[in-house]
């Protein structure tokens, strides 16, 4: 199921569904209404976005309700989670996942913003975006992840990053399947239980935040998902950011985790994740990886009406 595409004069909602906006967050939060102003949309803040009722946000079930609210509202065409946290997750029960399904519309994030993106797709197929939050628009000192924005949901170009993104294969092959993933920590949390998400036969993609995540721990989480079969099902796998004051990288990690016994393409590129670069990867479209061309992934379908 996919979105319509954004012209100008559309409404953007902002949610809050991991911390809320606080004082702190005010100066790039006040830069990313300006910035999306200029470019001739509207902003509307979900009604709890800015509450602080536990020092890490609000109640759960208001944090949905503000989700399930900016799809409900028919000005609103497209929705940004404003910012990163930790617990998203907290807010799966209280999501109404019909109502969504039946009012598809953009909605675009990344960290652990993970968790909703990847879950709302799995239970209702809308195709959901893993790029830019709204504060990220401008704390980042570059205009890059706006250009992102722009470029895949109003120039609607069809490709992921650009011509000139740097990529590394790890792993050679060719292969085609479903686009998942997101952050590799909140990724873990989804791959059993209430809300496990399928994975059989898609390309995974993960990041991680090396100001937080120690080697060790995306480690343990990566032998976290292969304890519980995740790479014994996919088809293959892009790796992206990791910035971590060892230098130990991402992709050494993963491979002395897999140790050469799977045999899908794996690639690396520094162009998705907690970067300046956040290229917009359309989660639950339809893909290739191909190690043999310059730009070794493209989509292979629309992903915006």
């Amino acid at each position: 199921m996919k979105p319509q595409k954004l012209k100008k004069g559309d409404t953007i909602g902002v949610v809050a569904p991991s911390s809320c906006i606080k004082e702190d967050d005010l100066e790039y939060i006040n830069a990313s209404i300006a910035l999306m102003e200029s470019a001739g949309f509207k902003v509307k803040f979900g009604k709890y976005a800015f509450e602080d009722t536990y020092g890490y946000g609000t109640d759960p079930e208001k944090r949905a309700k503000d989700i399930n609210m900016m799809f409900k509202d028919k000005d609103v065409n497209a929705i940004m989670c404003v910012k990163g946290g930790e617990d998203s997750n907290s807010c799966f029960d209280y999501l109404d996942f019909e109502l969504i399904k039946n009012n598809p519309k953009i909605i675009c994030g990344f960290s652990d913003n993970t968790s909703i993106l990847d879950v709302i797709n799995d239970k209702t197929g809308l195709i959901t975006f893993h790029g830019p939050t709204f504060k990220s628009l401008t704390s980042w000192g570059t205009i890059t992840a706006y250009k992102q924005f722009m470029k895949a949901f109003v120039e609607n170009t069809n490709e992921i990053g650009d011509k000139e993104d740097e990529f590394k294969t790890i792993q050679d092959g060719e292969v085609e399947g479903v686009l998942i993933g997101g952050n590799l920590e909140l990724f873990t949390k989804l791959v059993c239980g209430k809300y496990k998400v399928n994975i059989d036969g898609k390309i995974l993609f993960l990041e991680e935040l090396g100001f937080e995540s120690s080697p060790d721990i995306v480690n343990s989480n990566l032998y976290y998902l292969k304890q519980n079969g995740v790479f014994d099902r996919i088809s293959g796998l892009w790796i992206g950011n990791y910035e971590h004051p060892s230098k130990i990288s991402l992709e050494n990690i993963f491979m002395n985790v897999l140790k050469d016994a799977y045999n899908f393409p794996i690639i690396k590129s520094n162009s998705f994740g907690h970067i300046d670069k956040k290229t917009v990867i359309p989660i639950g479209a339809k893909a290739k990886i191909d190690t043999t061309k310059d730009v070794k992934i493209e989509l292979v379908e629309n992903i915006l009406l």
